[in-house]
């Protein structure tokens, strides 16, 4: 359990004052004097600016009335002229518009508020219910609806609805955080399953992507505290179950990367439409959270967990999906695959065709005209799939890798400019909500959509922010990579990674005689002594 203290200042602060004589004092005491005053005077008369436009205004003082009683100014117009002058002289929180009006009418006035002021929400009043109105009025961007007679209740609701929402919205998340941070906190302490992580971190993504919603630092602090201290706990967890794994067989574990193909991609080919299968290299939970509201309207989304294999990396994790086979099993089958170093996709991800194929072979799997295989590592290729996406569609199984986010990540160590736009997780969640908005591959995915297909998405490993160095040693021969290694003699401290002698217990290839790997926890990245002070 992570306790936490927030201290903050309260009751009244002393303004003390240091000055030559008695009546310089006394003014600058009469000056504060004013100044609160008129802040009191202000706050007392700070209501909720409406603007509400009827040519019958008059008949809707009881409606005015109420809503002054709870906290609401209303101003009154009984025409469109009247209306757009006082709205570019005052600034309203609200316009409530009726759709009936002699000169300019309601809808009218929407589109002149909507090209004048787009920011100022507008709610349409009407007795007129024709489907028609309320197409043009959504064209419009309206804001809200209501059909006459109204009463005063419903005005408010959605006056409410519309102008107070954050803050009500922020006090309902107030108390929804007392009671979520507890369970979260609660849940760190427990010993936990397999399932029980998966849940956890479910959990803890769902609320850091509510929190930039709302921009809470402190909040989110304390979120990051409880992340970290769960990275923890899982690293002492995996590192003792992981082998037990490797050890027993698929009904005895949760779902790792080897086995996904054959439990979520073979019973969509039933030949009832095209499959997309497409792999998101580098995609974090978090970051899909962020694009399933964007598939939404258009497919039925479900979502699945899965755990990837150990080191969770492009060469072992990627392999291991297309194959079905862990990567010590892959090592029998291509020897050569292993022989360059993991930086090396070209080299270490080049028989993913040939895995896929090879798996689906051993599964009895006979696809016709057969299954398509493509990897966009640049703009160009996955505009080039979009033009070409219906010739795709009549292929029964297209397995696409795309690359975009994992080069965004790499470039970002390199470029400035990516560095000043991805400070943290949270940018780097939202720039990749806003680059699939905009990209091919949301299209394809649509294109798939519209002709009947299905589209299983998934990704091969994640990605984390590497905030501490931790000193390790090796010949070398020993791999670059900053987040695991193998190589030989290889050292580091216990607390800062896990050291494996006998590769094959965690399903990793040999590589030759007294190879061994090490794996980072929680949020190390290894570092030479050489190089420690520099990081």
């Amino acid at each position: 359990m992570i306790t936490t203290t927030n201290r903050t200042a309260s009751g009244s602060a002393g303004i003390p004052f240091r000055s030559e004589s008695t009546s310089r004092n006394r003014k600058a005491t009469c000056l504060v004097r004013i100044v609160l005053s008129r802040t009191a005077l202000l706050m007392t008369t700070n209501k909720k600016q409406i603007l509400w436009v009827d040519d019958e205004i008059e008949l809707l003082r009881s409606h005015i009335m109420f809503l002054d009683q709870r906290g609401y100014e209303v101003t009154r117009a009984t025409n469109g002229s009247d209306a757009l002058e006082l709205i570019d002289r005052q600034r309203f929180e609200l316009a409530l518009v009726d759709e009936m009006m002699p000169v300019m009418n309601g809808l009218v006035l929407l589109r002149r508020i909507k090209e004048l002021h787009p920011d100022l929400p507008v709610v349409m009043v009407t007795k007129n219910e024709a489907e028609e109105l309320m197409d043009q009025a959504i064209g419009a961007h309206i804001d809200g609806y209501l059909t006459k007679p109204v009463n005063p209740s419903q005005v408010l609701s959605v006056v409410k609805g519309i102008v107070d929402k954050r803050r009500i919205s922020e006090a309902q998340l107030s108390r929804r955080w007392v009671e979520g941070f507890g369970e979260i906190s609660n849940r760190v302490d427990e010993d936990l399953d397999a399932d029980g992580w998966l849940d956890l971190h479910n959990r803890i993504c769902s609320w850091e992507l509510e929190l930039d919603e709302w921009g809470n630092a402190e909040l989110k602090n304390m979120l990051l505290e409880v992340r970290l201290e769960a990275d923890r706990r899982f690293a002492r967890w995996i590192e003792r179950e992981y082998p037990r794994w490797i050890a027993s067989t698929p009904e005895k574990r949760p779902l790792l990367s080897m086995e996904l193909v054959e439990d979520k991609l073979l019973p969509l080919l039933d030949g009832k439409g095209p499959v997309l299968f497409l792999v998101v290299d580098c995609l974090r939970l978090d970051q899909w959270m962020m694009l399933e509201p964007l598939l939404a309207e258009q497919f039925g989304l479900q979502r699945d967990v899965y755990f990837s294999i150990l080191p969770s990396a492009t060469p072992y994790s990627r392999n291991a999906i297309f194959s079905g086979l862990l990567p010590s099993e892959i090592e029998r089958l291509h020897p050569d695959l292993w022989t360059k170093g993991d930086e090396d996709e070209a080299s270490s991800n080049r028989f993913e065709r040939q895995l896929l194929d090879a798996l689906l072979e051993r599964r009895g799997v006979k696809l016709q005209p057969g299954m398509r295989y493509v990897k966009v590592l640049e703009q160009e290729q996955a505009a080039e799939f979009e033009r070409r996406v219906k010739d795709y569609l009549h292929t029964p199984l297209t397995a696409m890798v795309y690359n975009f986010v994992d080069i965004l990540l790499h470039t970002r160590q390199s470029v400035e400019v990516l560095k000043e736009m991805l400070p943290d997780e949270s940018a780097f969640r939202s720039v990749t909500a806003a680059w699939f908005k905009h990209s091919s591959l949301l299209r394809i995915i649509q294109a798939y959509g519209e002709a009947g297909g299905t589209v299983l998405i998934t990704s091969d490993h994640g990605s984390i922010i590497g905030r501490r160095g931790a000193k390790v040693i090796g010949d070398r021969q020993t791999s670059t990579s900053l987040r695991y290694k193998h190589g030989r003699n290889l050292k580091c401290d216990d607390k800062h990674g896990v050291r494996i002698k006998d590769p094959p217990t965690w399903g990793l290839p040999r590589r030759g005689v007294n190879t061994e790997y090490l794996l980072t926890k929680e949020d190390y990245f290894f570092v030479y002594p050489t190089n420690y002070h520099r990081y």
